[in-house]
């Protein structure tokens, strides 16, 4: 059993709270009878669901998409005003962003409409890897590269070992296993380096190859089953 705008939003006919607007109206049937309370619950594989005498026959497969996210995006289902990752992706089912990539960073960022696979990669719990290229405004010292290594103090307490492997004077690639708020750019700024370029490569068993900037592309059925697999799903 799902909760109707559930099933409506994962149906790809509209979001969650637009199928509330619609349950309000009058405009959705169940087997033939107008639903207008908040909560009532459908059976997928029985239940006729209609929109403005629609069909809708059944809920979306399920859908994991791969995205090399351009910089000016916000990894966001919604923000009044300002250009969304979901901008991007045109294919009439709803998906979420796993985790974040600030406005201003680059590189893979995974959406799905999956809740169990989007759960075990968010949670903090499930300490999964993420990698990254980081580029400096000028040069950064190995001692530096060292404490970034080792942990730096961020709200009180310091953040888990990284491994760091530099690739030039001002650009280095790090491996995390936790997510805070824009973790990186802070860990740099209290060793006085500021970042001119984040841009993340890896996430878990999923690298981003060469998936230009802005574009996406559906997960293969390897990837997904190696995915379900990294998170014991």
């Amino acid at each position: 059993m799902i909760r109707l705008q559930k099933f409506l939003s994962e149906a790809g006919v509209c979001s969650r709270r637009k199928g509330e607007a619609y349950i309000r109206e009058g405009r959705v049937t169940v087997n033939g009878r107008i639903v207008r309370q908040m909560g009532v619950k459908i059976d997928p594989a029985h239940d006729i669901v209609e929109v403005s005498g629609r069909a809708i026959t059944s809920a979306a497969p399920e859908i994991s998409i791969m995205l090399n996210k351009p910089a000016g995006y916000i990894s966001s289902c919604r923000h009044s005003g300002r250009k969304i990752v979901l901008d991007l992706i045109d294919i009439g089912h709803r998906l979420y962003p796993v985790g974040r990539l600030d406005k201003d960073s680059t590189g893979l960022l995974l959406l799905t409409n999956n809740g169990r696979l989007h759960y075990h990669l968010t949670h903090p719990s499930f300490d999964h890897e993420k990698e990254y290229t980081v580029r400096t405004k000028d040069s950064i010292a190995d001692a530096d590269l060292t404490k970034l290594a080792q942990g730096v103090m961020l709200d009180g307490r310091a953040t888990r070992p990284a491994a760091v492997y530099r690739q030039g004077a001002r650009e280095f690639r790090i491996v995390l296993k936790e997510g805070r708020n824009r973790q990186i750019r802070r860990m740099l700024a209290t060793l006085g380096h500021e970042v001119s370029g984040l841009h993340r490569i890896r996430m878990g068993p999923l690298y981003l190859g060469g998936l230009s900037a802005g574009e996406w592309r559906y997960l293969s059925d390897t990837e997904t089953a190696e995915l379900k697999n990294f998170c014991n799903i």
